[in-house]
Order: C-alpha cells, then structure tokens, then sequence
C-alpha cells in the first residue's frame, strides 16, 4: 500500500514551476544537462544558474509536505517571521529547540495543556516576535495552531501577517463579533491567527471579563497548541489576567535592556496568582538559542 503523502509524488519541476521560481524553457534545459550528466535535477539546475539552493530545498520541503515560504516573489507574511522564510537558519533552530522544551514541558495532550502567554516586562523585548516565529514552527510540526493577539495596546501580529484588524479579540470580547473572526494562514495549512481587533478603551476590563476565559475553553476543542502574545507588564496588569487565564507563561526579556527587578517582580507577580511559569528566553538582537530555566 502506498502512504506517502500525495505532494511528495510531484516532481520538484512541476512545484518550482507552479511557484513562479522556474519556466518550461529552464526546466527543459535542466532535464537535458540531467540526462546527459547523470545529475539529480536541483543539482543540474543550480549548475545552469537557473534556480538557487534555497529554490531547490523550497521544493524538496515542499515534497515532504514542511511549509515555508520562498524569500523570491510576493512576501503574503512579514520577513520578521524567520521561521517562514529561512527555516535552515541558526536562529530557526533555536527556535525549534525551544519548542521541543516546551513539548516536553507544558504542551501535554493527555493533561489537556494547550495555552502559553508569551509575557515580558518593557516594550520592544521580542515578545510578538517571539510568538509569531513560535507559532509557525509549532504548525511545521503539524500541531494545530492558533496565535492569539492578546496585546489590545499595541497590537501586531496582523502587522506580521498582513492581516485585515477590524475585528479581532477585542470584538469578540465585546461581544461584536463570532468565532469568523479567527484567520487561516493560507501558506501553513496548521495554523490560524485571532488578530487583537481596534484598539478598546478598557482592555484589562475586557480581559477580566468571564468571556475571556470561555473563549480559550471553546477555541481549545479545536487546537492542539494556543499561544497568546501580551502587552508589556509595565503600567499595566493585562499580562497577568492573559497568563492567569491560559495557566502558563514563557517568560521573555532583553538582554542589556530588560531591568532585573521588574523581571523578578513579574515572576513573583505569576506564582502568586497560580501560573505556572514555564520558563525564561533571553532574547537580543540576533537573539541567541534559547534556553529555558
């Protein structure tokens, strides 16, 4: 019986082709050189300068049914997501050792485990960053995915996947809006988006509201991993009502930025209200491997 995956049957001509990375032409002269010099395609197709290795492990990828996106042509998501665009790089790779933690430390189907809050003290610490980059390579994994964007500050995840704001989180909260609100990635088949919605004049209200809490009970029926991005823990307590109410938190802070005493502080302030804290990323810019404490 054949299981192979029905992708994997397509040859990497036709997927390149289908992509825009190569024309008819290109892929005749490839198929020639390759019958002539008993070449593998990718490797015939670099030699003639028609496509890139990284054109060529596109559609191996693609093959093997693990989503990303070429860094040629139309961009449908921001290039701040990495893990979409260069998923071979360093950076991705912690990334990827990050989420294996958090599979062997939180993530738990048996217990019912499926919501993280991304928190952290300052702005421009790398927590929506952090999230996003998180979310994609939870969904290359095959996990169903969803990213919320808890921040109803400063949102912007719908920044960095070019999504329509109207309505989001804040919406439904308000009670303005359904489940619609929730947007497919159509280049990552496991993952969708719950964009923050307009800007409220009472976010930590909204955020106390019960309907928050049944929000992550219904949406949690039909994803294996939720991770929700929050707004700096300075000058406000959303971020604690978002962790509080997901039961977990990654905490994130910025190396040369981050104070220690606020960090500290926000630690104590999650234990105190029964959150679990997962554990801690030091972040900067390039961020470093992450490693949890």
């Amino acid at each position: 019986m054949d299981i192979r995956h029905p992708i994997a049957t397509r040859p990497i001509g036709a997927i390149l082709m289908d992509q825009g990375l190569l024309s008819p032409e290109g892929a005749e002269s490839i198929l020639k050189l390759q019958r002539e010099a008993h070449l593998p395609f990718g490797d015939a197709a670099i030699q003639l300068g028609l496509l890139t290795e990284g054109d060529v492990q596109f559609a191996l990828c693609q093959q093997f049914d693990y989503a990303y996106l070429p860094l040629s042509g139309d961009k449908p998501v921001s290039e701040e997501l990495v893990a979409a665009y260069r998923p071979f790089s360093h950076e991705v790779e912690g990334l990827r050792a990050l989420r294996s933690q958090l599979m062997l430390r939180w993530f738990d189907k048996a217990s019912g485990r499926k919501a993280l809050a991304i928190v952290g003290t300052g702005h421009g610490e790398g927590r929506s960053f952090l999230a996003a980059n998180l979310a994609v390579v939870f969904s290359q994994l095959g996990e169903r995915t969803l990213l919320i964007d808890a921040d109803l500050r400063t949102p912007r995840q719908h920044q960095l996947f070019r999504l329509d704001n109207r309505i989001g989180l804040s919406s439904l909260l308000g009670g303005r809006a359904n489940g619609n609100t929730i947007v497919p990635i159509a280049a990552f088949s496991r993952l969708a988006v719950l964009p923050a919605g307009p800007v409220p004049p009472n976010p930590q209200e909204l955020l106390g509201r019960p309907a928050w809490g049944r929000l992550l009970e219904e949406i949690g029926q039909s994803y294996d991993v939720i991770l929700i991005d929050t707004p700096a823990s300075a000058g406000c307590a959303d971020a604690s009502a978002i962790a509080t109410r997901a039961g977990a938190a990654l905490m994130v802070a910025r190396r040369n930025e981050t104070r220690v005493a606020a960090f500290a502080d926000l630690a104590r302030t999650l234990a105190a209200a029964g959150v679990t804290v997962v554990g801690s990323m030091l972040n900067a810019p390039p961020p470093p491997a992450p490693v949890l404490n």
